[in-house]
């Protein structure tokens, strides 16, 4: 079996070359070949999708949390990455994405699960190595990234596991009852490791008066961070949660990428 993995990966690397250039123009990107006992409660890596940066299978890995339905289309983002980039969708992001259980923001929605702690173990120690056994992979680095709850993720992942060196919150869902709190509260040094947090101008004026506060928790998340020796690149942009999505990745996977490649 391992046999066969080594030369499923040396067989992507050296018959797929021209993706590296050519596959953010031509591709949403190689839906990779896991298996389905490979299969976990919330981290879907059958469903994820690798785009193939300059550094080869030995090159840093960014990690994007992404949904099953409507998902995020990276080409342009990816384009012209020393990183590889590998979507990983998750299921039930109101279960699967959030730190504690907490109520929902509207009436009758469902609340919020707070199964963060299951989700990241899942894809700490079934769904990555699942993924670089069958890319072939070796990564110099590993980095994580997401948007939305997906970025809330992403930093809960950043700074609860030594996996990570380090992560982009685009829009991230810090509006989160108990979140700057938990984060102030950890005894974790981060030297060496560099966070991207980036917030739209316009999300404070959302209806809901715990979202209002999204872009001040942001700001504090930056300074908490920096507090625990990480390089931090905290940025601001125009629009709404919903609006310059496109460009909210591209920025944060550029800075993760710039960061990483000098690992």
């Amino acid at each position: 079996m391992k046999r066969r993995t080594a030369d499923w990966g040396q067989a992507l690397w050296a018959g797929c070359f021209w993706l590296v250039a050519l596959g953010p123009f031509l591709s949403p990107g190689l839906l990779l070949a896991i298996k389905k006992e490979n299969l976990v409660e919330y981290t879907d890596a059958m469903g994820s999708r690798l785009f193939l940066g300059g550094g080869g299978a030995r090159g840093p890995v960014i990690y994007v949390i992404d949904m099953p339905k409507h998902s995020f289309e990276l080409p342009t983002a990816t384009r012209g990455l020393s990183s590889n980039v590998v979507m990983v969708p998750v299921r039930r992001w109101n279960d699967a994405l959030t730190p504690w259980p907490a109520a929902g923001l509207y009436r009758g929605e469902q609340d919020f699960g707070g199964n963060a702690p299951a989700t990241l173990r899942e894809l700490v120690e079934q769904a990555i190595p699942a993924i670089e056994a069958d890319a072939g992979l070796a990564p110099s680095a590993r980095a994580i990234c997401g948007y939305s709850l997906g970025g809330l993720f992403a930093l809960y992942a950043f700074v609860h596991a030594d996996v990570f060196v380090a992560s982009a919150c685009l829009s991230g869902s810090v509006w989160y009852e108990g979140w700057v709190d938990h984060l102030r509260g950890l005894d974790r040094r981060l030297d060496g490791h560099f966070a991207y947090l980036s917030v739209g101008t316009k999300e404070k004026r959302a209806s809901r008066p715990i979202l209002k506060g999204v872009q001040r928790n942001m700001e504090e998340c930056a300074d908490i961070l920096r507090g625990c020796g990480c390089e931090v690149c905290y940025q601001t942009g125009p629009g709404n949660h919903m609006q310059h999505v496109d460009e909210r990745f591209l920025a944060g996977l550029s800075a993760v990428d710039g960061f990483v490649a000098r690992q």
